[in-house]
């Protein structure tokens, strides 16, 4: 092997080792311990990017709620507790005044299987807004760790 093929698969090595050693991360049992980076994937979308979060993320962020957390799926189909609007997921422009006014106040979006607030988070990250969070897998996703939904606008 050339000097510059060994250089560089010397050079791979030590990436690979450096990044499996950052990557193991200490398990915890209670929802606020958890790692937030664990629970969280960033997506990036034209003008910047929203946050998908886990369901065990979205618990640990509740016990400590520091967000407006907004329903945006039609027709109504439960909630979340601790739900402070419902904004159809097609119509967020048209109700920006319904969002706060601050474009970095954090911000987390559900609807039922995560596709409706995808798109509001889409489009909240274009209009502006730099702490948009999105449930990954929606109401569904919540139900199914056994979490509460609850009917009170039905």
């Amino acid at each position: 092997m050339k000097r510059s093929h060994l250089t560089l698969f010397a050079l791979i090595a030590a990436l690979a080792v450096v990044l499996a050693a950052c990557s193991s991360s200490s398990s915890t049992t209670e929802a606020s311990d958890v790692k937030m980076d664990n629970e969280t994937q960033v997506v990036p979308v034209d003008g910047g990017s929203y946050t998908d979060v886990s369901v065990a993320g979205l618990e640990a962020m509740l016990q400590n709620k520091d967000f407006e957390l907004i329903n945006v799926h039609v027709p109504y189909a439960g909630e979340i507790e601790q739900t402070d609007a419902f904004i159809q997921f097609d119509l967020v422009e048209q109700n920006i005044g319904a969002f706060p006014a601050d474009k970095d106040a954090k911000i987390v979006v559900y609807c039922r299987s995560g596709g409706m607030s995808a798109v509001s988070a889409r489009e909240l990250v274009q209009l502006g807004y730099t702490n948009i969070w999105n449930l990954d897998g929606g109401m569904n996703a919540w139900s199914a760790s056994g979490n509460e939904l609850l009917q009170t606008n039905a």
